[in-house]
């Protein structure tokens, strides 16, 4: 068996060229030998800023890059060839295309329509701050670009709970429609009710908005050929509505379709409770996020012992997305949280080298964000990557003992020639632990191949004693897998190649 390692295969700040369908087509190859399992593409479809548009601001789920809508044919990464090519070419390398769903909101609406709706408190949707009244609101979606090519479906108000913007007086608040109401199975710990994020608030329950959602889920599935779904703001979102569509599209395909969803909340019972009794996804790990964030703003004051404790990959592993930072974690993101540069290479270590958890790497510490103040690459991350593709497995053996000085070991497995591992990481001073790494190992050297610490033997017993160096991670494996790690020691300590740094963004 090897080793998941998902990718997110975009940064925010990526530049607006069109081009970046083609860059992840000729990176298929790299990512697949780095041993990626799943890429996650971002957002594919037009946004209401057209070619400027990161995908979130959703304007038409059916133009893939196609037709001249918003100023432009391609999307900000493409167009649709582009991307069927790329999801191809990634496929065909045996990796899992992931698409980014986005199905909370409209935006970018072609028309405005007159709609009775009550305004409601900001801080509190559940609190009403006027009577009825008439707003013009932007919720007549026809496309007029796409001229009914795929489906003819128009959207008007019936479509949405509410918006922020009435055209007429300029302006911005959040309305509720007349004869509508918020969604109840969403969070109700920020806004009294945070079923609306933002412009037009798709009615996902209604029957004639979940009919052509259906619809177009099936038609993406089937013109793409991706495997699954990114889904983006659940907490947002009836928690009914993709039980009913993961379902329904599981059955229409009958294909597994692997789906992690975004919910974004450190309180580990908001993912528990989310994932219910069902199980029908994954989510992304937020509170082991906030962790890896703390830790690397504590100055040390972190308790690493419990680093993983009330985080979703300690409690239920099997659904939990591991990662260190994303997009929306980048600076001046609105959940900017970004983990600090000395401790990426630790933060890293502890989601790819364990066995518990689908590791997600992030884009920008693959390749750099130079738009974020330059934020570099993570030089360690193709070789811990590496590492996990070729030596973690096995049995691990964990230390998680110490507040500033914790371990484990992987122990190998017979299929992964020269397999199993030692890792240790300090968020102080240097120091060292003894780690059993298994009887079959003994008498072997051990060389450590992140950090500069001197290689062990194994003793009789399974036993070594390993040393970290001061606020940093060592990772050790056998000698003779060392010397035929494709990374070289000039690449472990310095900046990734050039040839791997096919996009800058």
């Amino acid at each position: 068996m090897t080793n998941g390692t998902m990718l997110q295969a975009f940064s925010w700040y990526l530049p607006a060229d069109s081009q970046h369908w083609n860059r992840l087509r000729d990176a298929a190859p790299t990512f697949a030998h780095e041993g990626i399992t799943a890429v996650w593409m971002p957002p594919a479809y037009k946004g209401e800023g057209g070619a400027n548009d990161d995908g979130y601001g959703v304007y038409d789920t059916y133009d893939l890059g196609e037709f001249d809508q918003k100023g432009s044919i391609p999307t900000k990464y493409g167009t649709k060839d582009e991307y069927v090519a790329a999801v191809a070419a990634i496929r065909g390398q045996g990796m899992q295309v992931l698409a980014d769903i986005v199905l909370n909101h409209r935006m970018g609406a072609d028309a405005t329509e007159e709609v009775h709706a009550t305004e409601v408190d900001q801080a509190n949707r559940e609190e009403t701050t006027s009577g009825d009244e008439t707003i013009q609101a932007w919720t007549k979606f026809t496309f007029p670009g796409r001229a009914g090519a795929y489906d003819d479906f128009c959207w008007d108000w019936t479509c949405f709970h509410g918006t922020d913007w009435d055209e007429t007086t300029h302006r911005k608040s959040v309305w509720l429609f007349d004869g509508k109401h918020w969604d109840e199975d969403v969070t109700h710990k920020e806004n009294g009710n945070f079923d609306y994020l933002m412009g037009a608030d798709v009615d996902l329950m209604y029957d004639h908005v979940y009919d052509e959602l259906l619809r177009w889920g099936k038609w993406y599935l089937d013109l793409t050929g991706v495997d699954g779904f990114r889904l983006d703001a659940l907490k947002h979102m009836e928690r009914n509505f993709y039980l009913r569509w993961l379902s329904d599209l599981r059955q229409a395909t009958g294909r597994e379709l692997y789906t992690v969803g975004e919910y974004w909340s450190g309180d580990l019972s908001d993912l528990q409770g989310y994932l219910g009794d069902e199980r029908a996804m994954s989510l992304f790990d937020v509170p082991l996020h906030y962790r890896l964030f703390s830790a690397s703003n504590s100055m040390g004051n972190q308790d690493l012992a419990h680093i993983f404790d009330g985080t979703l990959v300690g409690s239920d592993p099997t659904h939990a997305v591991t990662f260190v930072d994303n997009h929306d974690t980048q600076p001046n993101q609105a959940l900017a949280s970004t983990v600090e540069t000395w401790f990426k290479p630790s933060a890293y270590a502890l989601i790819l080298l364990r066995e518990a958890g689908y590791p997600c790497v992030f884009y920008g510490d693959l390749y750099g964000m130079p738009n974020d103040g330059g934020i570099p690459a993570v030089a360690e991350l193709p070789l811990l990557m590496e590492v996990r593709r070729r030596f973690a497995y096995g049995e691990q053996h964990d230390y998680l003992d110490d507040a500033d000085l914790i371990g484990w070991t992987r122990e190998g497995v017979g299929e992964h020639e020269g397999s199993g591992c030692a890792v240790i990481l300090s968020d102080r001073g240097e120091g060292d632990k003894t780690m059993y790494v298994g009887t079959s190992h003994a008498g072997e050297t051990w060389t450590c191949v992140l950090g500069d610490e001197a290689s062990v033997t194994i003793g009789d017993d399974g036993n070594a004693c390993f040393d970290a160096g001061a606020g940093r991670v060592s990772v050790y494996l056998p000698q003779a897998s060392a010397s035929a790690l494709e990374r070289d020691p000039i690449v472990r300590h310095g900046q990734p190649q050039a040839s791997e740094q096919t996009d800058k963004g």
